[in-house]
């Protein structure tokens, strides 16, 4: 369903956007895919811009990090996954074969959360609800819809997320008899809650790479290009449906997806 009004722990939650131009990424996301904002001061004049789709929060668009910045990192989506108690998950990641880089803290009445790196390196956010449990509407056009862990194959990035958030890596066989390696909860395909697979080129850092929901893939990486950001990879089809590797006039990365038809 679209609509959210709780997360389980270990599943993907909220995503944001570091950018190098908040007024400009605003407005290209809003045009891309019809996002109205509430700006949420948190100070020196600083705001969170919260995207609503729907009447319904879905992401948000921040200022980037100025030491992220000076140390070359573009502009980039961030992905959170929703822990029971953010303090003690936050306990299990060193011993697990990650790094904690921010301790857990209090984001306002919003909630609780951590900045960590699982084994490959590759950042994510913990995240314990207290008044927001993350997106409100997710899996549809203009909404967060999948995440995609982007890291050469590890066992210890397995046991790592199984050990701290509670997923579970499976092999799974897609329609056209390819095989995917999901995250599940529970062991099983039908709980798939995201992916895995190794960089596409060399030079690619291990990321969460973010994919957003389409109508119509094709005419919304059209839509991209008229609006200012790059199409890396012309819509293309995958077993499941079709997509295409987009990023926005700052350069932050993502993907635009569509799922396959079904018959009735």
């Amino acid at each position: 369903m679209p609509k959210r009004e709780s997360y389980t722990p270990g599943t993907p939650s909220w995503i944001d956007l570091a950018t190098s131009d908040q007024a400009a990424a605003k407005e290209f996301y809003g045009g891309l895919f019809g996002w109205s904002y509430n700006d949420q001061p948190i100070g020196d004049g600083v705001f969170y811009s919260m995207a609503e789709l729907k009447g319904d929060t879905v992401a948000a668009i921040a200022p980037q990090q100025p030491e992220q910045a000076a140390a070359g990192v573009p502009p980039h989506w961030q992905m959170y996954i929703t822990v029971a108690d953010v303090d003690a998950t936050a306990k299990l990641v060193e011993d697990a074969g990650g790094s904690l880089h921010v301790p857990p803290f209090d984001v306002m009445d919003a909630g609780r959360m951590a900045v960590v790196t699982d084994p490959s390196g590759a950042f994510f956010m913990l995240w314990t609800a207290k008044n927001t449990i993350g997106a409100g509407r997710v899996n549809e056009p203009g909404a967060f819809t999948w995440a995609e862990l982007v890291a050469p194959p590890n066992d210890k990035t397995a046991s790592f997320y199984e050990k701290v958030v509670g997923l579970k890596m499976i092999e799974e066989s897609m329609p056209d008899g390819s095989a995917y390696n999901g995250f599940t909860l529970d062991g099983t395909a039908e709980t798939m809650l995201a992916g895995t697979m190794p960089p596409q080129m060399p030079g690619i850092p291990p990321h969460w790479s973010i994919y957003f929901g389409a109508a119509d893939v094709d005419a919304s990486a059209e839509k991209v290009k008229s609006l200012g950001g790059s199409v890396f990879v012309e819509p293309f089809d995958i077993p499941v449906g079709r997509m295409a590797v987009v990023a926005d006039p700052q350069g932050a990365m993502f993907n635009l997806f569509q799922m396959a038809a079904t018959d009735d």
